[in-house]
Parts: structure tokens; sequence; C-alpha cells
């Protein structure tokens, strides 16, 4: 009942989608990047909003999602350079938390985002100013604590005057490895992954498949940390006591910390997805070597944990990516089965795309910014067990 409750709600907020706006990227990062922002093949839901009252000017929409069980809301806050003072920054934060509780008192969490008016460009462009997520648990307590500095769950930017550009995103689906190579080298790279899918395990650093003898499957969420659609699906795993490997993308993860923190406390797996999102094949080795190893290095900060796994976006690979990350320790994942969620095709259509391809030795590529794998994700996972699938992160699956 709860799902179709959820779906029925999603279904009446579904408008036209607007044009995305193009993000910007720091200047010293080769163009071909973009940051995921799920525009898909079809229009994605629009988001019911909360009106704050009294509204706030500064906050220019606070979003609502659920994923069945809890609903959490995120606020985007744009402010002008002239007011962009910690003090400012931060009573505009404390306030759009406390009126969002007000507003829907049953939410689970209430997550910020302040940016910078001038050059806001959307999720995925100049960083914010400061971030902060705030759970239920942590209402009472969060005003002293904001005030005191002593609130965990904030992120300040310490570097707001770093020169930016506009890039154009690439709208390219993670669909299939692409290897980029001479005719040689491509010839070598399908026989390769041919042996690999057929046999299955880490293969020469990489792995396309696991032990097809095996009846489990990986479970793989890409381009992670979302502020709002992050918290939805770390509390839909854990309710189904299902673990996974989160590919990051280093940049959501330095503006987003918190969550990482979260993500390891669970049980699930770190995976790196570059700094930018960028396609790597075009890079310089430095440029190639600084995108993962800049990933490795936070991610490890925050967590503690070694980075073990690496997935090139958009399945663009080549010798030197390889090679690569193979000296930073990292071996390369790809997938098996793609429902395709990042394009909005429908819940039951990706519902479809996982059952009908569901595999011994599978990896599971979904998106933690996509509507429909979150709806989906509960369904998938009672199918994946009631067919006698094991569904666990790519360590446990590779051993």
């Amino acid at each position: 009942m709860k799902r179709l409750l959820l779906l029925l709600a999603m279904s009446l907020y579904t408008q036209t989608a607007a044009q995305t706006p193009q993000p910007r990227l720091p200047a010293q990062v080769q163009p071909g990047q973009v940051q995921p922002i799920a525009p898909g093949t079809q229009a994605a839901p629009t988001l019911l909003r909360l009106a704050l009252n009294p509204a706030i000017p500064e906050v220019r929409k606070v979003e609502v999602l659920s994923n069945g069980f809890i609903s959490v809301a995120h606020a985007l806050i744009l402010v002008p350079a002239k007011k962009l003072t910690p003090a400012y920054v931060d009573t505009l934060a404390q306030q759009a938390v406390l009126r969002s509780y007000q507003a829907q008192p049953g939410l689970s969490e209430v997550d910020v985002s302040v940016y910078r008016a001038e050059t806001y460009q959307g999720f995925g462009g100049p960083l914010p100013v400061l971030t902060l997520s705030v759970p239920r648990s942590r209402l009472a307590a969060f005003p002293t604590e904001l005030q005191k500095d002593t609130f965990d769950r904030v992120w300040v930017n310490p570097n707001l005057e770093a020169k930016e550009v506009d890039v154009r995103p690439i709208q390219q689906r993670e669909r299939r490895p692409v290897f980029v190579g001479t005719p040689a080298e491509q010839r070598r790279q399908q026989l390769q992954q041919s042996q690999a899918l057929v046999r299955g395990g880490v293969r020469g650093g990489l792995i396309f498949r696991g032990d097809v003898k095996n009846k489990e499957v990986a479970l793989t969420f890409d381009d992670v940390p979302h502020p709002l659609y992050f918290p939805l699906v770390l509390d839909a795993l854990r309710r189904e006591k299902a673990k996974a490997t989160f590919f990051i993308i280093g940049r959501n993860a330095q503006a987003y910390p918190y969550f990482i923190k979260d993500l390891v406390k669970d049980g699930h797996e770190l995976g790196n997805h570059t700094f930018h999102h960028v396609r790597l094949p075009k890079l310089s080795d430095a440029q190639i070597k600084q995108e993962l190893k800049a990933t490795n290095d936070l991610l490890t900060k925050l967590t503690g944990k070694p980075v073990r796994y690496f997935r090139p976006p958009g399945g663009e690979y080549s010798g030197r990516v390889l090679k690569i990350a193979a000296g930073l320790g990292l071996t390369t994942v790809f997938w098996t089965n793609d429902p395709g969620d990042f394009q909005n095709p429908g819940v039951e259509t990706v519902e479809s795309r996982f059952a009908r391809h569901l595999r011994p030795g599978g990896i599971i590529l979904l998106h933690d910014n996509a509507p429909d794998g979150l709806v989906a994700l509960p369904d998938l996972l009672k199918v994946a067990r009631e067919k006698g699938y094991a569904v666990d992160t790519v360590g446990n699956f590779a051993q």
C-alpha cells in the first residue's frame, strides 16, 4: 500500500521538466565532465514543495521526497554576495530547517544547501557555500550546537574565491563499457571482456562479472551522494538489511561529507567515481591520476577506510586509465544489469529490465539520484531474493 501511495503521489507532481542549467566547473579541470542530474529521456517528477511560514526570500525552494517509509526535505538557499557572511548564512540555514519541520512535522530529516546567488548553476555547478543535514533526532540540540560550532553534520566551503568556467554537460548514460584505444587494443579488450563475462571474477584488474557459479549479485550505486535522494536510499537499504557499493564523486563527497560517514557506519562499501565525474580517456596521465587520487585521499580521510574499487564515468576507459587505476590499488568495476533508472523510464520498466537481466555473478547499476530507482529498490531486492540470489557489495561478492 505504501508503495502504491508513493507512486500515486509522484505521478500527481509530474510535469514537464524545465531546461537544466549548465554547470560550471573548476578551471583547472578539462572539459568533458558533468555532474549527473538525472535528466532522463522522460520528464522527471516535479517534487512536492513546502511553503514556509513566514517565507524566507533567499530560500528558493524546499523539496520533499519519500521512499514510502520516511520523508526528507532539501532546502535550496541562494544568498547574494553582499550578504554572504557566516552569521547571516547560519541564520538562514537554521530558519530553513526549523520552518521546514514546522511546515511538515512528519519529516525525518531536513538537508540544506546554501549557494552564492550570482554563480549558482544547479547541482553540479560551483560548490555550495554551506551544507548541513538535520535528522529529527538531532533537531532539539541543533540550534545550540550550530551556534557553538559543535554540530557535526555541517560543511563550510573553505575556498569561495576559486574561478570557474562554463562547461556543457554530456548527457550520456552509463549503459555499457566503452573502451578507447587503437583497433588492436580494442580487439584485445573485447576478447578480455568476452572471457570475463563467461568466466567471471577479477581478471587483469577488472571485474565485468562475478563468479558465474554462485547465485549472487552485487548492488552498486553511482553518482553519490545527492542531498535529497541519498538519505532515502540509505534508509531503504537499512530496512531491507541490504549492503551495497557506492561509487562516489569526490566533489559531492567534499560538499556532503557527513553522508559518506553515514554510508560507512551502515556497513556499505566505498567506490571511486572520479572527483569531477569526468570522462577520463582524453585527459593526460597526470590529470587521470589526480581525479582518482584526490577522490581516494578524500574518502580515506573522511572514513579511515581504503578505497579498493573504481568505476569510470560513462563507462569510458582506456589502457592508460586501467594502468593508472591499478597503480593506485584500484580494481575497475563494470556492470551486467542496468535497468536505466537514470532516464526516468517508469518504475515498472526499471523492475522488468532488472528481472530480465538477473543472472549469477551479475553487477547491478543504479543511481542514488533517480526517482524511479528509489521507488523500485525494495521490489528489486525482493525479486532477487525470491529467485534465490544473495545481494551484497562488490568486495564481498568478489572474494
